[in-house]
């Protein structure tokens, strides 16, 4: 059947009703022409939490398939497609990836039981504006991608305090195409979610919350799915999932007089902690070797911002952004140590931290033994240790990469570059090896002092590099800079400009995912 433009309404309707382009709407009534769809229907933001959502009720006359294109502004590399794969003839479908302010088009397309198509059809959906907390957009270098290139902002651009935070996804073209709002929610109204959320191995969102101190997993409509209780302890900074599916989880251990120097591990099914890492007595809580005026130290001395798993040997990896990076095993025990020298003593269980700490090589694979280069007051030309880092990860070749914020860098002041840097590290014999870096060549442009985080984009052979704390253009904003791993060129960036900010504060990071 030829494209037509349909009547909608807000809620669900009996029949499916249409006029051509150049007709006069007529009585809404059940449409007689299609051969395929007895009813439909739309709802927008069904939940109520997630205005660029739909509902679509459909009832058709024999058995389909579905397959529904959100069709995008700029041609296909902005459709957002979603395929329902079970076979029926009632659906409720869930749409995401609509465009705000704008008259939609919804392009179905049905299949019967054997995959051919039986036919198509388009209707309309009209969207509200935007809230007002939503940034200014500009891309600075297009992306030559013929996909969807969907990218997930932890937006920080509100005032009152960061909250209610509230996450959202734009496209390669600098459009938003999904956003929640909780402020109407009964229990995340007030939602503090630090890190922000990151995507489930199923699909929906994983964040923790620091004002019900409770750990969530969401769809894209803002359902909660599944919660996970601390048990009177708090949230702070991160969560990640296991690939057996537990949760690794940064907290404020009600027990103690310091903070954010606890990671647990709570069983999925059973919500327990099955292990308990302290850093208390994996590390040296005294040390004092990198001042900082965002912290009191003698409370806050570690302030984990961050975890990364370790599959291979079952290990996890904290980023302390006070202290540095370390590598823990399940007994808590203390692997490697990725920082500075300066000021290493002796651990909370008695352990000498020294014999933990790693051995910079420089380009040829020989150490680095000038104590300054150790110690952290200079560099050397072929390394540089990370400085208030955030975002260790794991790349495909074993390697560690950093966000290097470069606060404090060499112990002076402030910056006055920012980095993502791939380390080799041999944990049998202690060294460290830089690999890989971008960001020093810009300079101040990508600095960022607090926040921020680096990710690897397999589909792309690239580093997502994404600074969320830059002041540089003289207004507060956060940039995406995504970068060829073997060229170490710029295949697209972007700015996130937003009307409000708290300490100059876009987005805690931004990370790239595959669909809805």
């Amino acid at each position: 059947m030829s494209k037509k433009n349909y009547w909608l309404f807000s809620l669900v309707l009996v029949g499916f009703y249409a006029c051509s382009d150049d007709e006069t709407p007529e009585t809404p009534g059940p449409f007689q022409e299609s051969e395929v769809v007895a009813a439909i229907g739309v709802q927008l933001n069904p939940t109520g939490y997630a205005p660029l959502t739909a509902q679509v009720s459909l009832q058709t006359n024999q058995e389909v398939t579905v397959e529904v294109v959100v069709v995008g502004k700029n041609g296909n590399a902005s459709n957002v497609v979603q395929r329902f794969e079970e076979p029926g003839n009632d659906f409720e479908l869930g749409i995401v990836g609509l465009y705000p302010d704008y008259e939609n088009e919804l392009a179905f397309t049905f299949f019967d039981t054997s995959g051919q198509v039986l036919e198509t059809e388009s209707i309309p959906v009209q969207t509200a504006r935007a809230i007002n907390d939503m940034p200014r957009i500009t891309i600075d270098q297009p992306s030559n991608t013929s996909e969807p290139q969907l990218n997930l902002v932890n937006y920080f651009g509100f005032n009152r305090n960061f909250r209610p935070q509230r996450p959202f996804i734009f496209d390669q073209f600098g459009d938003i195409r999904w956003y929640l709002d909780f402020s109407l929610h009964p229990m995340l109204f007030d939602l503090f979610y630090d890190n922000g959320m990151t995507q489930l191995q199923n699909g929906n969102l994983l964040f923790g919350d620091g004002r019900t101190q409770s750990i969530y997993e969401v769809d894209f409509f803002g359902r909660i799915i599944n919660s996970w209780d601390l048990q009177g302890n708090g949230f702070h900074h991160h969560v990640i999932e296991k690939p057996d599916g537990n949760l690794l989880v940064t907290i404020n251990d009600a027990t103690k007089p310091t903070v954010e120097d606890v990671i647990i591990e709570i069983d999925r099914s059973s919500g327990q902690f099955t292990t308990v890492w302290d850093l208390n007595e994996s590390l040296d809580n005294s040390r004092r070797a990198w001042p900082t005026d965002l912290a009191d130290l003698d409370v806050d001395w570690f302030h984990a911002n961050s975890i990364e798993y370790s599959a291979q040997d079952d290990e996890i990896i904290v980023s302390g952004r006070t202290q540095g990076i370390v590598k823990l095993n399940r007994e808590n025990e203390v692997s490697y140590i990725l920082a500075p020298h300066r000021a290493w003593g002796t651990a909370g269980n008695g352990a000498d931290l020294s014999q933990f700490l790693l051995t910079p090589l420089d380009a040829q694979g020989q150490e680095i033994t000038d104590p300054d280069v150790l110690d952290g007051r200079v560099n050397h030309p072929d390394f540089e240790w990370s400085w208030y880092q955030h975002s260790p990860i794991l790349m495909p070749n074993g390697n560690l990469m950093v966000f290097d914020n470069g606060d404090n860098r060499n112990y002076i002041n402030f910056g006055p570059y920012s980095r993502a840097v791939e380390y080799k590290i041999d944990e049998e014999n202690k060294t460290i090896q830089q690999v890989w870096s971008y960001g020093k060549e810009r300079g101040e442009e990508t600095y960022s002092r607090i926040v921020s985080k680096v990710s690897y984009v397999p589909d792309n052979n690239s580093v997502l590099f994404t600074p969320g704390s830059s002041v540089s253009s003289g207004f507060p904003s956060g940039k995406v800079v995504e970068v060829d791993y073997d060229t170490e060129q710029v295949i697209f960036e972007a700015t996130i400009i937003p009307p409000n900010t708290v300490f100059n504060i876009s987005f805690h990071n931004v990370l790239r995912i595959s669909s809805f």
